[in-house]
């Protein structure tokens, strides 16, 4: 059960975090694994510098494993590749998924995991740039690789596409008007195309994480952090590994039958916690 022998899947926004342990998840698998990011290990030092704040401290304190993670796919038996592309870039996505279907033959799994998160403020003070380049990124990047891969998918009667939402998504977050926004919007994006697969035996599935210790995350201000764990009800944060179990499942067999949910993995901290 769980296997996913001879599948070919894609990973956004793989060079950390979840999207890494989605990554080396899917392999464990039985996946091939093929992994995008902005950044990449190779690139020069200032390559992060128009990619926001948050892509440029990962880069500068070297917390980027894009190149590293394919290396360890490769050790599992599995075949891997990286693509730098970026999510909001149309044409270099057409041209990345055409380029992993002729190396690979197919591309049966894709994870909308690529995001920006590092937009917080009041709502007088959002920026008005910053809404839109999170509009751009984790909105409109899940629908530009979702509609690339989708004929592929449509072509051979079957796939499987994960969309990474959130918690804010679905209970709001003071000071991320833009991001809780994008998160929501890709719940109903992920309904959307439930419907549409349904026909071509093509699954769409989004995951609410809730508070996961990433890299991310523990950048984060600490005395913030302890105020949402206290709303956990396990009074600790995930792992990275728990979010990316949940795709493993949702991308198998197993998952036929399971389309358009939103399936919280959140350490219950959407419940009335005391």
């Amino acid at each position: 059960m769980f296997s996913l022998e001879g599948k070919v899947a894609l990973v956004t926004g793989g060079s950390r975090g979840l999207g890494r342990a989605d990554a080396l998840a899917l392999a464990r698998a039985g996946a091939d694994v093929i992994i995008t990011d902005i950044l990449l290990e190779s690139d020069q030092p200032d390559s992060a510098e128009k990619y926001g704040p948050l892509a440029q401290l990962m880069k500068r304190r070297g917390v980027v494993y894009t190149e590293q993670t394919a290396e360890e796919i490769t050790k599992l038996n599995r075949r891997s590749a990286v693509y730098k592309m970026d999510v909001t870039d149309r044409e270099q996505i057409r041209e990345v998924m055409a380029a992993v279907k002729d190396r690979f033959g197919h591309i049966d799994i894709l994870v909308n995991n690529a995001a920006a998160l590092d937009h917080v403020a009041s709502i007088e003070n959002q920026s008005d740039e910053l809404w839109e380049r999170d509009l751009k990124i984790n909105l409109t990047g899940a629908y530009n690789c979702s509609k690339a891969v989708w004929p592929y998918m449509k072509e051979q009667q079957w796939g499987r596409i994960i969309n990474m939402a959130s918690v804010a998504g679905t209970l709001g977050g003071f000071g991320q008007a833009s991001y809780s926004s994008t998160k929501a919007a890709v719940i109903g994006l992920t309904k959307s195309l439930a419907l549409e697969g349904a026909r071509y035996d093509i699954t769409v599935n989004a995951i609410v994480p809730g508070i996961i210790g990433t890299e991310a995350w523990k950048s984060g201000n600490p005395k913030m952090n302890e105020r949402m764990i206290a709303r956990t009800a396990f009074r600790k944060p995930g792992e990275p590994d728990d979010i990316a179990h949940a795709i493993v499942f949702l991308a198998t067999e197993e998952a036929n039958y399971i389309s358009g949910i939103e399936l919280n993995v959140s350490g219950g901290i959407e419940l009335f916690t005391f």
